[in-house]
């Protein structure tokens, strides 16, 4: 595999910018962490087997009108804490632990880390008894109303942080060429998967960051799978349909200001479409430069937010109804924009901010957890 084009900066990544004792901590903290896979909870609810991934939709809440509180109904911005999140978290927490042992590796090239690393995504994604299966048939799913949804596919969104891992694992010894084809090929099938089936589909072409987070995605998975069409289709889809159709004139989406949590998720959005020009950028197809003629581009989306990251005070709409203290924090959007953009000032935010927010929305919301994976 070699780097994005948008992934080589002028500077090494194990220098100033990153904190080398705080990868190792973290590295440290990983190597107790014993492998999670998605059979370890058991959704009484799903409508499918173990090794299905299970949610339900955060916003839905038990019927006060019904007996048995059936069909659910929408709370926007309100998390019911009751609903089965147990297959996100398991996901998360592989992801998070094999981005730490990658990144941990990356700067120290102790094998201990590799192999415990690789230990965790073989036991997830490939071990017969403990794999989870390449599709989110069931995933967000509504008690009374569906068994799973298009919408349900952000998901799945940490999981873009793992084809970078393993970038950094290529020269253990623990990462086997049959190990590495095996990761490969899950995700070659879960690529195909959103590609094709209708809730893929119909999360692809939605208008507002759950259609940017589908393109991530995409856009990941087929960079590690050596997917040209489908990267050449997210570079079209960019500039021809998510600048165009999401973001105004001022920079802003317009979509997640009108939510209950409009500050939130106006970063949520940003971090994701400069995630894509990240991945997605090649010499000949720069979308860090891409503007639309009246001057639409992540440029002027940047523009848009960075005052209220630097001063948060000053966002002129209500605060959000849920998660507002957690806001701003470490996005990765920061660091790849002030590298790719040259804005130095977006790096000096970046590396101000809390590395290690404690508000598990805020955590779920941030999809990159070791952004030095995606610059070595």
């Amino acid at each position: 595999m070699t780097a994005p084009y948008a992934s080589q900066p002028d500077i090494s990544p194990d220098l100033e910018l990153f904190d080398r004792d705080w990868i190792l901590r973290h590295a440290e903290e990983a190597m107790k962490e014993s492998p999670v896979h998605i059979t370890d909870a058991v959704a009484e609810q799903s409508e499918g087997g173990p090794h299905d991934f299970y949610s339900n939709g955060d916003y839905w809440w038990p019927n006060p009108d019904t007996a048995d509180g059936l069909p659910y109904i929408r709370r926007d911005g309100e998390s019911n804490p009751g609903n089965f999140d147990s297959h996100r978290v398991l996901l998360r927490r592989m992801r998070t632990s094999v981005a730490h042992l990658a990144a941990g590796y990356a700067v120290t090239r102790n094998e201990a880390y590799a192999n415990h690393a690789v230990r965790l995504l073989k036991e997830f994604f490939l071990d017969e008894a403990t794999r989870m299966n390449p599709h989110l048939l069931y995933a967000q799913a509504i008690p009374g109303i569906c068994s799973g949804r298009g919408i349900g596919i952000i998901d799945t969104l940490h999981l873009v942080d793992i084809p970078f891992a393993v970038r950094a694992l290529q020269n253990s010894q623990a990462l086997s060429p049959e190990i590495e084809a095996g990761l490969k090929r899950w995700y070659v099938d879960y690529l195909e998967w959103i590609q094709t089936h209708p809730n893929g589909i119909e999360e692809m072409n939605a208008d507002n960051n759950h259609g940017v987070c589908w393109f991530v995605q995409a856009s990941a998975f087929a960079w590690f799978t050596g997917d040209e069409e489908v990267l050449a289709f997210c570079r079209r889809r960019f500039k021809e349909t998510l600048a165009p159709l999401q973001m105004a004139a001022d920079g802003s989406f317009p979509r997640e200001l009108g939510r209950t949590k409009p500050y939130g998720y106006s970063i949520f959005v940003l971090d994701n479409m400069v995630t894509l020009c990240q991945i997605l950028s090649t010499p000949e197809d720069d979308l860090w430069s891409f503007e639309l003629p009246d001057g639409r581009g992540i440029r002027k989306a940047l523009d848009y937010l960075y005052p209220y990251l630097i001063d948060k005070s000053t966002w002129p709409l209500p605060p959000d109804v849920e998660h507002d203290e957690g806001w701003p924090a470490k996005v990765p959007a920061l660091l790849f924009a002030g590298l790719a953009l040259k804005e130095e000032a977006y790096i000096r935010l970046w590396s101000s901010l809390d590395p290690d927010p404690q508000d598990p929305e805020v955590r779920r919301n941030i999809a990159i957890r070791q952004p030095i994976l995606w610059l070595v």
